[in-house]
């Protein structure tokens, strides 16, 4: 049985969250999946100056076993697994509104609350931990595109492909000669930022806040408002569609992750070439950007089809439980992944920021993987949610929800 009729099956009047056992385990496995490599490009900005994520010529080394683990988690990481992550936010939404409306709850009044909320958490993560936080801009999206969540997939899946189609076009309309900001930052610039976040708490605010501004104002109107909504809707349509809860036939799964893969792949690769052939130049740094762009969004769609193509088969493996039990507390695992991060490399830690090379990265990348899986999985032994999934469920429906297994 499926989440959505699981879910409308229920008709209980009084509002509350879906009940573990009703979950679907294809999209709690699809969550656990792109939380968890969302950690690989994310521990880049943790450990090292936030510019040479844009221009990994910066900083970093760039040769030898480092210029390799940049260009694995670029080929295979960088946009395709928040990509994919988007694209579940996107489906949870008209999952939680057709659940709410079988359920004859206020919809749109528990919707916005849970939103409101959202925000609030995001900008406390933002501001207070890490600016690398995506919860605000995806809080910023959502509060609209719920707007569109009764359309036919076929016109959601052409609006998403509109709204994600402009940052591309842009870029390109920009052409060779523009230099962008983020690609020649002196060094000084960048050591400054280093001693910045080997310091303190206090000493990392005056950088983290400007920067997190400048995520949730530039940034999100040049790239992260058309992308996130565009793959949000891209993602209502999916679910509607049954492709994110494994509905679909397998003939289907193996042609979406051959497409993805065959066509990503070599996308985000010739923009490594087109790089390098032009010695990473400042002045064709934004006719770079569309090869990833574009390239990542096939790619995790790609991932789509050979993670529901494994489920197929595999639905009760321990690879499968331990990615969904990821995925039930990806909230929490979301922000566990900034507290130990910034604890490991920042002044407050043990002051590891810039010291770090690419290679060593892929270690804390798995040290924080072995941490959260078996946690996750011990931890919903006893408890329904993840810690801030309580919180935020304790929040929307304005009472205290249970938290332990067993518990009404």
């Amino acid at each position: 049985m499926t989440a959505k009729k699981t879910e409308a099956s229920d008709t209980s009047s009084s509002p509350s969250p879906t009940p573990p056992s009703e979950r679907n385990v294809s999209l709690d496995a699809l969550r656990g999946f792109a939380l968890l490599g969302i950690l690989v490009i994310n521990v880049q900005t943790f450990s090292m100056p936030f510019e040479a994520l844009s221009n990994p010529t910066l900083y970093g080394g760039f040769e030898g076993s480092d210029y390799f683990s940049w260009l694995f988690a670029h080929v295979f990481f960088q946009g395709s697994f928040i990509t994919l992550f988007t694209v579940m936010f996107g489906g949870g939404i008209i999952l939680f509104t057709e659940s709410k409306k079988a359920r004859k709850e206020s919809v749109l009044k528990l919707y916005y609350r849970r939103n409101f909320w959202l925000l609030v958490i995001g900008l406390a993560h933002a501001y207070l931990l890490w600016y690398g936080d995506i919860l605000v801009m995806y809080a910023l999206c959502a509060f609209w595109v719920v707007s569109v969540r009764d359309w036919e997939p076929s016109k959601q899946a052409q609006l998403g492909l509109v709204l994600v189609s402009f940052p591309a076009v842009l870029y390109i309309l920009l052409g060779p000669g523009t230099s962008p900001g983020f690609w020649n930052v002196p060094q000084e610039a960048l050591q400054s930022q280093v001693e910045t976040y080997q310091g303190g708490w206090l000493r990392q605010m005056d950088h983290r806040v400007e920067t997190a501004f400048s995520q949730h104002t530039n940034t999100f109107f040049v790239q992260g408002f058309w992308r996130i909504s565009g793959l949000m809707i891209f993602g209502m349509a999916a679910f509607k569609r049954g492709l994110l809860t494994n509905e679909r036939d397998a003939g289907e799964y193996a042609r979406l992750f051959a497409a993805g893969i065959l066509t990503g792949v070599p996308l985000v690769l010739a923009g490594v070439w087109y790089m390098s052939s032009n010695g990473w130049s400042a002045d064709v740094a934004l006719w770079w950007r569309p090869f990833n762009y574009v390239g990542s969004i096939l790619v995790g769609f790609g991932y789509v089809g050979g993670l529901m193509l494994y489920l197929k088969n595999h639905v009760r493996s321990l690879v499968t439980r331990a990615l969904a039990a990821v995925g039930r507390t990806a909230f929490s695992n979301y922000l566990l992944q900034t507290v130990i991060a910034t604890t490991i490399f920042y002044g407050h830690g043990f002051e590891l920021f810039g010291t770090v090379s690419r290679t060593e990265q892929m270690g804390f990348v798995v040290l924080i993987w072995a941490i959260q899986v078996p946690l996750s999985v011990l931890w919903l032994r006893r408890y329904r949610f993840g810690p801030i999934e309580w919180l935020w469920r304790t929040l929307t429906y304005g009472e205290r929800q249970p938290m332990r297994v067993g518990s009404e």
